[in-house]
């Protein structure tokens, strides 16, 4: 998934979904591997959007104050 193809809502989901199959579902272990391995990797990608979103917040509201 390229940053341009990502999307946070839809990762979110994703991730319930794959936690859902984990915990719900009887899957063999390359199954169960590569979904953890989808979900850590979707997690990364939420948290970096998280974090640039902190970040913005904080100059957006770094710079208001300063105007006043």
């Amino acid at each position: 998934m390229t940053r341009k193809e990502f999307n946070f809502e839809k990762s979110i989901q994703k991730i319930e979904d794959i936690i859902s199959k984990l915990e719900n579902e009887t899957t063999d272990l390359d199954k169960t591997l590569e979904l953890f391995a989808q979900g850590t990797e979707l997690v990364k990608l939420c948290s970096q959007k998280l974090t640039e979103t902190k970040k913005k917040i904080e100059m957006i509201t770094s710079y208001d104050v300063k105007e006043n």
